[in-house]
């Protein structure tokens, strides 16, 4: 049983820290609790960030994790806008950056997230430029398309994937002129695979957004420190007031690199290296999030996992395995998208290479159907779009690893429930 005594240290104030300090409580623990956050908002969730926030349909508040009095009310010790510079494993203590203060822990979380990945290109440093990740991303970002649409301005996207293409559709209904850059020849190539990416293709230019595939921005060409234009490797120009990088996340491992923790390989996403407990090469040091790379028993390999289910699910499980209980983490990746009228959501983990085959459910022209994606007649990832209540079933599917009959797979009349055993 846990002391009173003891000390519990979380750095990183996102959803998986949030979570983990609210689950300690819930636990029953009643040592010291500190949060540490490097933002100076309370922790909140990403998502809305680039939907629902983002066009102005939910409020600035929505996005919190817990109102702000709840961290008082239970006894967090949360600091705002503040940043761990060092961790001493010996010692085991950590220190803030800005005046050196130390504080003891017992045991540690670290729950950095990712930051986005930038573009290595010449104009990066134009005022137009911009990136998605945090809550003051999106504040300005929702700002330039409002004003993109009244003035019938441009945006250009650097890569297709959920936060390009989410914002696309986001610029596209505040009125703005969008153009996507994807080296890849379909959006989400490396979720989805060109059989899907290209119903997304055809989504968006249905709304009129414009895709330059098979290419990479090259100079964000600027004048009196505005954006200007965008070029492309293939010769390409394109007009823009502003540009978007979103060509994905890069674990912030930085902290547990100072330390001397295992990481995870680069053909493993990266991150910090944890077993099914989520704890790290150092027993009294877990990591949670977007920043944990975990070995994943469905699947036989290492995930590292930047999706809002994970930070929502890891958290709690990390805080549970600090308390000492038996943890095994094996949530089946879950994600949800939301572009124009499409909804969706995706369970599982099905990269290109990795299937032989994928199986429709209902139909795709409409955009009402399930995609299965199957190797050896065995679901490894499942999408749901614009067909609800349908989470549960697909992910027994996975878990279950039974061969199914495509057939009966392929048949909206044959229930999702009556193919597991």
């Amino acid at each position: 049983m846990v002391d009173a005594d003891q000390t519990f240290v979380i750095v990183g104030g996102g959803l998986a820290g949030a979570k983990a300090a609210e689950t300690l409580r819930a636990e029953g623990f009643t040592g010291r609790v500190i949060l540490i956050c490097d933002e100076r908002d309370h922790p909140y969730e990403r998502p809305p960030l680039s939907k629902g926030y983002l066009l102005g349909k939910e409020e600035r508040d929505s996005v919190f994790v817990h109102e702000p009095s709840w961290y008082a009310q239970n006894d967090i010790e949360l600091h705002l806008g503040q940043t761990v510079d060092a961790v001493d494993r010996v010692a085991k203590t950590v220190r803030f950056g800005d005046d050196g203060t130390l504080v003891h822990y017992d045991k540690l979380l670290i729950a950095t997230g990712a930051e986005p990945r930038r573009l290595d290109i010449p104009g990066t440093d134009l005022t137009g430029v911009h990136h998605l990740r945090r809550l003051a991303h999106a504040e300005r970002l929702k700002g330039v398309l409002a004003a993109l649409g009244r003035d019938n301005g441009h945006i250009v996207i650097a890569g297709a994937g959920w936060i390009g293409l989410e914002v696309a559709a986001a610029a596209r209904e505040y009125g703005a002129e969008v153009t996507v850059v994807e080296p890849e020849a379909t959006p989400l190539h490396g979720v989805l695979g060109p059989e899907l990416g290209q119903l997304f293709t055809e989504l968006h230019r249905e709304h009129g957004v414009r895709f330059h595939f098979g290419a990479r921005l090259t100079e964000i060409v600027g004048q009196d420190g505005l954006v200007l234009a965008a070029r492309t490797d293939d010769g390409e120009e394109h007009p823009a007031h502003d540009v978007l990088a979103a060509i994905g996340a890069a674990p912030r491992t930085g902290l547990a690199e100072a330390v001397g923790l295992t990481l995870a390989d680069r053909a493993h996403g990266g991150g910090i290296a944890v077993d099914a407990r989520l704890r790290t090469s150092d027993p009294d040091i877990h990591a949670a999030g977007d920043v944990a790379s975990f070995p994943h028993p469905l699947f036989d390999t290492r995930l590292r996992v930047e999706h809002w289910a994970n930070a929502l699910n890891g958290g709690p499980a990390a805080a549970r395995a600090m308390l000492g209980q038996e943890v095994t983490y094996d949530r089946v990746p879950y994600f949800f998208s939301d572009q124009y009228d499409v909804g969706l959501e995706y369970s599982g983990w099905a990269p290109p290479g990795s299937y032989d085959q994928v199986v429709i459910r209902g139909d795709a022209g409409k955009r009402q159907f399930i995609a299965f994606w199957v190797k050896d007649d065995r679901v490894l990832a499942g999408m749901n779009v614009n067909v609800w209540d349908v989470t549960e079933p697909i992910q027994a599917l996975i878990r279950s690893r039974i061969q199914v009959d495509t057939e009966a797979l392929a048949d909206p009349h044959v229930p999702l429930e009556s193919l597991v055993p």
